[in-house]
């Protein structure tokens, strides 16, 4: 029976940790480590629940085995709520939430010794990240902000008119007056949404296609 232990808490480790890989790839808020361990700890559960007490019952009466079970899927929550993070009225991480209770489940697939529903579901979930992170390097958009300054008001408006000729869309923006005793500087804050396929090559468009423009923050 202890082998059979061994091999369910690795299985649970191994098909976490996958799921952690391509975390750690996309550079997410949890990576191999985070998922590693939780699949390795949900099955470590599992298994306590349904078989850490025969010594006490004598082998005869079973306990409820999702007594223990039961409160990884809510205790899960804590870490996954690590994760989440409200940035410039965006939420971030909830993803890499949503795996680390997916991969808790899988732990306690594998606790319980469905090594195939196990299985099955981990490459089910790298199928859905990697699917869907391929379509949106593809097709989809990214949401950037984009804080210059410019001596006259003039460059600011032919900043904005070049910025949204090819696959950006300006979504916003803010522009502020600086005023000194010398003379006055214009700062505009733009949001925009750049196509993820060209992302790169209108970043670095950013940095040198505008001669007296001066770039204060891109992220």
């Amino acid at each position: 029976m202890n082998e059979a232990f061994i091999i369910r808490i690795l299985l649970a480790a191994l098909l976490g940790g996958a799921i952690g890989i391509e975390r750690e790839y996309r550079a997410k808020e949890a990576g191999f480590r985070t998922h590693f361990l939780v699949g390795l700890g949900a099955a470590i559960f599992m298994i306590l629940s349904k078989y850490g007490y025969e010594d006490v019952v004598g082998g005869v009466v079973r306990l409820d085995p999702s007594r223990i079970a039961s409160q990884v899927v809510s205790g899960i929550g804590f870490i996954g709520a690590g994760c989440i993070i409200f940035q410039r009225h965006v939420v971030r991480g909830l993803t890499t939430a949503a795996g680390l209770w997916v991969t808790s489940a899988i732990g306690l697939a594998c606790g319980s010794g469905l090594y195939l529903l196990a299985t099955v579901s981990t490459v089910l979930v790298l199928l859905c990240l990697e699917g869907v992170s391929i379509l949106h390097n593809r097709f989809g958009a990214k949401q950037i902000s984009l804080t210059f300054s410019a001596p006259t008001r003039e460059g600011i408006r032919e900043v904005l008119d070049s910025i949204g000729r090819e696959h950006t869309e300006v979504l916003a923006y803010e522009m502020k007056t600086h005023r000194s005793q010398d003379a006055e500087t214009y700062t505009a804050t733009v949001r925009l949404k750049v196509k993820r396929n060209h992302y790169q090559s209108r970043i670095m468009s950013f940095m040198t296609e505008f001669d007296g423009i001066t770039i204060d923050n891109l992220e």
